[in-house]
């Protein structure tokens, strides 16, 4: 599995060794530094660009519009673009989505990553979305959204707990349905998108055959001060919840050398090694 560190704009230097990257849509589309340094990443990193739907979702902004993310892609040199997707609407809404914007986006040369949704407390529609993906010529990435399945759990607000353990879940769920197995005899590649409430998140889940994890969390957290640690998630005190500003720019080297504590925090989690 590859980890994609996401960090703001005028700390980007943070991530440009990563061999996977994931960019955002409402970034690329106003400010040229972001797209010039991802642009200018070595042949063979590869670059999912996100349609930036969690960061709108939390605005209380509309979704960017499909036909606006090819050009915004290419600014960004990007290899696969995120289709639209929809917390809390039927599976059908992004499933006809992505039958609109797939074949689009392949005839402008990105691959096609899918994120299963559902309404709220729906569980089977959710896998119905997933088992679309995994069998869909049209998709070459699924992704398992951090707002999605705590979605289809009905999981509340503030239950941590709950939301820690719904993706570890959902992913047995989909295992014993067979359709883990499905998406890979049919080379989907499988994403997990952010982190819920603690780094050890990914302990829980990486066997399940994750290619690639993304998160701002290790990098955004330590700007503010706020180290991983060994509780049973990572984090004692559950996410750290302040929105991220991705044009946050800091020279305090105590807050640069705790954010890249977290990020070796997760690399060893995601590498094997033991974190005491």
């Amino acid at each position: 599995m590859k980890f994609c560190h996401i960090a703001p704009v005028p700390h980007l230097d943070l991530v440009r060794h990563q061999q996977t990257h994931l960019t955002l849509a409402h970034i690329a589309e106003t400010d040229e530094d972001y797209c010039r340094f991802y642009a200018g990443l070595p042949s063979g990193t590869v670059n999912i660009m996100d349609n930036s739907g969690f960061e709108m979702y939390k605005a209380g902004l509309p979704n960017f519009p499909p036909e606006a993310l090819i050009p915004l892609a290419n600014k960004v040199n990007a290899d696969y673009i995120v289709i639209p997707d929809y917390p809390d609407m039927p599976s059908l809404v992004g499933i006809d989505d992505a039958r609109r914007y797939a074949p689009a986006f392949k005839e402008a040369g990105f691959g096609t990553f899918f994120v299963p949704q559902s309404t709220k407390g729906d569980l089977e529609d959710l896998i119905i979305s997933f088992a679309f993906a995994a069998s869909n010529p049209l998709i070459d990435y699924i992704g398992i959204s951090i707002l999605a399945v705590p979605n289809a759990y009905n999981c509340e607000k503030g239950n941590n707990l709950q939301r820690y353990m719904a993706r570890w879940k959902f992913m047995n769920e989909l295992k014993s349905r067979g359709l883990l197995q499905l998406a890979k005899d049919n080379d989907k590649l499988i994403h997990f998108l952010g982190m819920v409430d603690g780094p050890n998140e990914i302990a829980l889940c990486k066997d399940f055959g994750i290619d690639t994890w993304d998160s701002s969390a290790a990098i955004w957290a330590g700007f503010n001060g706020v180290e991983f640690d060994n509780s049973p998630t990572g984090l004692f005190n559950g996410k750290f919840e302040k929105h991220v500003d991705f044009q946050y720019e800091t020279e305090d080297n105590t807050q640069i050398d705790l954010a890249m504590h977290n990020m070796d925090y997760i690399n060893n989690l995601v590498t094997g090694v033991n974190q005491t």
